[in-house]
């Protein structure tokens, strides 16, 4: 039986036109190493609009590339960069940026609208713990079967949870229904603890 070929995998395009990708007539060439390329070239370059195929010989004779920042302004908006090393710093400020935004995670807390104060308080605890770690809390009464009829206990067990967590979160609405459940939602106030 023969061997099935896969796809070869599609050529990613660049994310920014560089050179002879940029098919625009004149751009606005901007950067703070403007003056270095002037004395690479032997011409004074300013920020400003240009011809692009100006540019183009520029970065050529600078050895650089001519990078489009800004495809949609109007003229585009291009500097004259290593483009790989553009491409690092950029890549390396994201992963910056990405370790620094706290990621927010969902946590569930699930009621009965029967539940004993042991129970109540047990499952209290781990949603403060979720709360101090900046986490979000779903709390939810689900009711199974006849257990319907008690909408307004499983409405009490929510208005006293949100009652002994106001210290560590707010809820975002009041306790609704949705479906067979009963349900509010709890963001942190501060994130105190650290996230392992």
């Amino acid at each position: 039986m023969a061997k099935r070929r896969r796809p070869a995998p599609k050529p990613q395009r660049p994310k920014f036109r560089i050179n002879d990708n940029i098919r625009v007539p004149e751009i606005r060439l901007v950067g703070d190493n403007l003056n270095v390329i002037s004395e690479a070239v032997g011409e004074t370059i300013e920020p400003g609009i240009y011809d692009t195929q100006r540019a183009k010989k520029w970065a050529e004779q600078a050895d650089l590339d001519l990078v489009e920042i800004s495809p949609k302004a109007a003229p585009p908006v291009c500097s004259i960069i290593d483009y790989q090393k553009f491409l690092y710093k950029k890549k390396k400020r994201e992963k910056e940026l990405k370790s620094k935004t706290s990621k927010t995670e969902l946590k569930e807390v699930r009621f009965g609208p029967n539940i004993d104060d042991h129970d109540f308080s047990f499952k209290l605890r781990h949603a403060k713990k979720f709360l101090e770690e900046g986490n979000k809390v779903k709390a939810y009464v689900h009711f199974k079967g006849r257990t319907i009829v008690f909408k307004d206990r499983g409405m009490l067990v929510l208005l006293r949870f949100i009652k002994e967590l106001e210290d560590y979160g707010s809820a975002d609405e009041l306790p609704k229904m949705e479906g067979r459940r009963m349900l509010v939602m709890m963001s942190p106030k501060k994130v105190t603890g650290k996230k392992k």
